[in-house]
């Protein structure tokens, strides 16, 4: 059984903290380095229903997408839904590790594992990293889809690929437009857009889409829009995560049970269309 010390190197080499933004906040929130681990639940959201998950699940460790306190903060006291879901971790003997920007650049990053559940095939990234010499790093990633589509058959490929949400998939443009050539960009991404003009694109998939930036854009270029929800464009990340720490315990002979948590955390929890708005 591997310590929780040697799982976390392990991570930290896949999602190097040093890579992360300026502004973030990664790494381990909490848990003994001496620790046993067996299990490791991943999930988008460090949120008190994945922490109860990690309970049923005996897990030992969450690795998290999203940080837990991303502005720092003076107090863990229990009456504060952060300050509960610490309480329950320490608690229950779970670690909590975080990688957030530093998983959105990597090779293979965030936007790599929303290319793949669209059946993308990824060109390079939309921002390379000026670190890496071999112009795999960066946000977001340019790609193609495996024959042109109808902007509106690239938007319901999307919802039918991505996991369900209260939001769906909205998109902006001409439905019949031809896509070719898109960007994509897991959790928000709108202040990529002259990047995404840059790249001479088709479309842009990503999340968090605001009304002045997206019509804007919309005013700019032909360019079209696919807004998804910001959980659903990074769940898949989970997924690919999962398989490369899996990959790691077997080289390693650790035995570690990997879960990725189905319990959607999207904030939006339903809707109601209004009547007459286009479908």
């Amino acid at each position: 059984m591997p310590r929780l010390s040697e799982v976390i190197a392990a991570l930290d080499a896949l999602w190097p903290p040093s890579r992360a933004e300026q502004w973030d906040a990664v790494g381990t929130v909490c848990g003994d380095p001496d620790a046993g681990i067996e299990r490791v639940l991943f999930a988008v959201d460090p949120v008190q229903e994945i922490a109860e998950e990690a309970i049923r699940l005996g897990a030992q460790l969450i690795v998290a997408h999203h940080p837990l306190y991303l502005r720092g903060t003076t107090t863990v006291a229990a009456d504060h839904f952060k300050g509960r879901v610490v309480h329950t971790l320490i608690k229950n003997d779970i670690a909590l590790h975080v990688a957030h920007t530093n998983a959105d650049s990597a090779d293979p990053g965030v936007s790599d594992a929303l290319a793949g559940a669209l059946d993308l095939r990824v060109l390079g990234p939309l921002v390379p990293d000026p670190t890496d010499p071999a112009g795999r790093r960066g946000l977001g990633r340019i790609c193609e889809p495996e024959h042109p589509e109808t902007l509106a058959a690239f938007a319901e490929r999307a919802a039918k690929r991505l996991p369900a949400t209260a939001q769906g998939i909205r998109f902006a443009g001409d439905p019949e437009a031809v896509v070719r050539r898109v960007a994509v960009s897991g959790g928000s991404g709108d202040s990529l857009f002259d990047a995404v003009r840059a790249a001479g694109v088709d479309a842009f998939l990503t999340a968090d889409l605001r009304h002045h930036p997206v019509s804007e854009a919309t005013q700019h270029s032909p360019l079209g829009l696919v807004d998804a929800a910001h959980w659903a464009t990074e769940w898949p990340w989970c997924e690919q995560a999962a398989a490369q720490l899996d990959e790691i315990s077997d080289r390693h002979g650790w035995n570690l049970r990997v879960h990725v948590s189905h319990t959607v955390t999207d904030p939006w929890s339903s809707r109601f269309s209004s009547p007459g708005a286009p479908n």
